[in-house]
């Protein structure tokens, strides 16, 4: 079939390369515009136009798909199908209805469970032990299509969100080839969502990565893993912002929400039940670095308590 690829950062990279290895036929990409990052604020291209590009592929890098151009642009491609992964931007009805096979969502849940954003980070943060990928027709409703095909994939005990972001973005990739093989071969059936089971993953905020240590030591370690790398799971040390990195449960009951504990080798902080062994923090304006060297540079005291 002839494809147009919608997709944006680098999860969507391995989708796009096992595409670029099918039978298929990759004519385009979509991707959102060049945003700007870093200390400069440059300008910088997204994961996926710069592969495409280096692989020699048209790119169009809308604003929006209601675009009158873009959209003639992408009648002109004559897509069989549009194959979508974390594109990052809405597809109007007009843009929906171009490709007679439609467009092939991989979205990194099982559907009907988390709808939305951030579904590996609230599945982690849920202490979900089960989740996985599902490929599905995209319509109007926000991840509500029906179904195509589904995978699992186990959540292991210290998975942060980005570690099984980056599992899923490469299983979730032959789920989608395979989606796409069947749909030629027109071996397929699009299966509606069921009714029930339906949950939601907007986006994380910032104020939700903020850590509050009178909340169990088993809540706080899912907390933590849920928003590594992003947005970063922080609380406040002596009233400055402190970047935290995943943490061990510890087995020592004895130290209140937010007392801390510091050793030679390691740094402990109290919580509502046992208390969080440190491994990372990341100082205001500082690189990350281990807790126990932070420790020791900053001195910490009976009186230091985290979140104040």
């Amino acid at each position: 079939m002839r494809l147009v690829f919608a997709g944006t950062p680098a999860v969507a990279l391995p989708s796009l390369e096992a595409l670029l290895g099918s039978s298929h036929d990759v004519v385009a990409v979509i991707t959102r515009p060049d945003a700007r990052a870093g200390r400069g604020r440059t300008l910088v291209p997204s994961p996926v136009r710069a592969r495409a590009e280096g692989a020699g592929l048209p790119v169009l890098t809308p604003r929006s798909l209601r675009d009158p151009e873009v959209l003639e642009r992408l009648r002109e491609l004559a897509p069989d199908c549009c194959p979508v992964v974390a594109y990052g931007g809405l597809v109007p009805p007009t843009a929906l209805a171009v490709p007679p096979r439609g467009w092939v969502n991989l979205h990194f849940s099982v559907l009907p469970a988390w709808r939305g954003a951030a579904p590996v980070q609230r599945a982690v943060m849920a202490g979900d032990e089960i989740t996985g990928a599902t490929t599905f027709l995209l319509e109007e409703g926000l991840d509500t299509g029906p179904v195509l095909g589904r995978m699992t994939e186990a959540v292991r005990p210290t998975d942060t969100a980005g570690d099984l972001l980056d599992r899923l973005a490469v299983a979730g990739s032959g789920l989608l080839v395979e989606t796409l093989d069947a749909i030629e071969a027109d071996a397929i059936q699009a299966v509606p969502q069921r009714p029930d089971g339906v949950s939601h993953a907007p986006k994380l905020t910032v104020e939700e990565a903020r850590i509050s240590w009178a909340a169990p030591g088993f809540a706080i370690d899912r907390q933590v893993r849920g928003c590594t790398p992003d947005p970063g799971a922080w609380t406040t040390f002596r009233g400055e912002r402190l970047g935290i990195g995943p943490v061990t449960v510890d087995s020592r009951p004895d130290l209140g929400p937010g007392e801390v504990e510091a050793g030679k080798r390691e740094v402990v902080v109290g919580t509502a039940t046992t208390a969080v062994r440190l491994s990372t923090v990341r100082p205001q304006g500082k690189r990350e670095m281990a807790a126990a060297d932070w420790a020791r540079g900053v001195r910490i005291t009976d009186e230091d308590v985290m979140g104040q």
